[in-house]
């Protein structure tokens, strides 16, 4: 079996966070488990924590924080994420930094401004892109809600289209009821040897949303359920805003993002111990002149900071982050602010980084142009963050450098024609002479779009695979005149 990617990285953990200061986290914690609780809108995550000895009152469960420490040590500290293609199969723990889709928007933005509903054609060709880019081992994921399928059966039609796209790990959609997910696990069993295989290795990932303050949804327990029914991920995450749904200090949401995302790992682990599971933190400020979230804030990126080392100190590998905005449109705040908080989850080694490409407004809308200004940060960030410094005698030249003395230059330089190109030039950027300096990058975007696509590959699915992936999910409500309209765009190139 193909070993997972691993990455060498440059810098040390990023540690703002005294062992007190955790600690003080924790006991808060701890102490709003015990005495406020945590709301199970559904009957049977009540039934799970009371059948394995937490109070519960109604629809509140309390828990002590000796069932919480019990529960959550069952959860592996590190795994695998295995991929179709085992090149693509990725470790989850330690310093290793891994990077997904955005998720969660509904419309598409495009360069002047305009928005609109997004397509299921918009979805297949955001699947190529990040298939295409050798820095992404995960695709899938809600990039854009498809709004031209039905929105009942459009969770299936994604997966559909992100199993037939992409070979690499999965993002999927969680979104629906128990039927459907136990669809999409048959589905995806069927494209990576069976349903045997599957159980044993984690080849999926969803998000499980906790809803701040201190609340679970039923349909989020479902799908946490059966996820970790068939030993896949679950990345159970807090999106407690600082100033709206949780205090305004910096910490507030911390505290609160710790007991949800805690005491729901610890019934995840009652449901299969040993589950793999991500401690989670899309926690961000909210602004305080609107009301609206602020996940291009300052302190939204320190509080995803905040929230790995807290991961940390329960031995947990950790999911947050990404390239994030609120500027409505590809501009000089997009720039700033995604670099920013991309930067902040590089540097913080953020084990799983949902949304690491194509966010917009507050994860309200995403763009093709976005995608790619956000590859160019990745870009940028690899090299920063995971590329190692060597010192030998090819780092200092000292021959050359001797030789130079005090009237030489090195441009001309054996050594520097053998090394120019390890130097990471921009893709849609500019260096040098501009002819139209207000069209340029737009161009350059365009032209990084079409070599995308022009690079992408559709992995091969033998027809009997196919159609019985299909069966599953028309089975499931999907419908398959949907299902063949998606391998028709799949096989369709669509350039700029």
């Amino acid at each position: 079996m193909e070993q997972a990617n691993r990455k060498e990285t440059t810098m040390a953990f990023t540690n703002l966070m005294t062992q007190e200061q955790k600690q003080a986290v924790h006991d808060a914690s701890m102490k709003m488990l015990s005495e406020v609780g945590m709301l199970y809108h559904h009957p049977r995550a009540r039934e799970i924590a009371a059948a394995h000895g937490v109070r519960v009152e109604g629809e509140v469960a309390y828990w002590t924080e000796e069932q919480i420490m019990e529960w959550i040590g069952k959860a592996p500290e590190e795994f695998t994420i295995y991929a179709r293609n085992p090149k693509h199969n990725i470790h989850v723990g330690g310093e290793d930094v891994n990077i997904a889709p955005g998720y969660g928007m509904p419309n598409m933005v495009e360069r002047d401004g305009s928005t609109r509903p997004g397509t299921m054609q918009d979805y297949v060709n955001i699947m190529k892109l990040f298939h295409a880019n050798p820095y992404f081992h995960t695709n899938g994921s809600l990039v854009v809600q498809p709004n031209d399928v039905d929105t009942h059966t459009s969770n299936m039609c994604m997966t559909y289209a992100s199993l037939m796209a992409s070979d690499k790990g999965q993002l999927l959609v969680g979104e629906g009821g128990t039927a459907q997910f136990e669809a999409m696990m048959k589905a995806l069993a069927v494209t990576v040897g069976g349903e045997e295989y599957l159980r044993s290795h984690p080849c999926a990932n969803t998000i499980i949303d906790v809803i701040t303050p201190l609340a679970f949804s039923e349909n989020m327990f479902e799908a946490m359920e059966t996820f970790a029914k068939w030993g896949q991920v679950t990345a159970i995450s807090s999106c407690a805003m600082a100033g709206s749904t949780a205090p305004v200090t910096v910490l507030g949401p911390i505290v609160y993002t710790n007991a949800e995302v805690l005491s729901t790992i610890a019934l995840c682990q009652m449901i299969n111990p040993g589950a793999p599971v991500l401690y989670g933190s899309q926690s961000p400020q909210a602004d305080m002149a609107t009301g609206q979230i602020a996940g291009g804030a300052p302190e939204s990126a320190l509080m995803y900071i905040y929230a790995q080392e807290m991961a940390r100190f329960y031995h947990l590998p950790f999911r947050g982050g990404g390239a994030i905005t609120d500027s409505k449109t590809v501009d000089a705040q997009s720039g700033i602010e995604s670099f920013m908080t991309l930067a902040a989850c590089y540097q913080a080694k953020t084990n799983y980084m949902i949304h690491s490409a194509g966010v917009l407004n507050g994860y309200v809308t995403t763009s093709y142009d976005k995608i790619l200004q956000d590859f160019e940060c990745i870009n940028y960030c690899e090299r920063i963050f995971n590329t190692p410094l060597v010192v030998d005698e090819d780092m200092i030249p000292m021959e050359e450098i001797l030789d130079c003395g005090h009237d030489g230059e090195f441009l001309t330089s054996d050594h520097t024609f053998d090394h120019c190109r390890e130097i990471v030039a921009p893709v849609i950027g500019s260096r040098g002479p501009v002819a139209d300096i207000n069209n340029a990058i737009y161009a350059k975007m365009d032209r990084y779009y079409n070599k995308l696509m022009d690079a992408y590959e559709q992995p091969e699915v033998s027809d009997e695979v196919r159609n019985e992936v299909k069966d599953i999910l028309v089975a499931a409500g999907t419908d398959r005149a949907t299902l063949d309209m998606i391998d028709e765009m799949i096989a369709t190139k669509v350039l700029r």
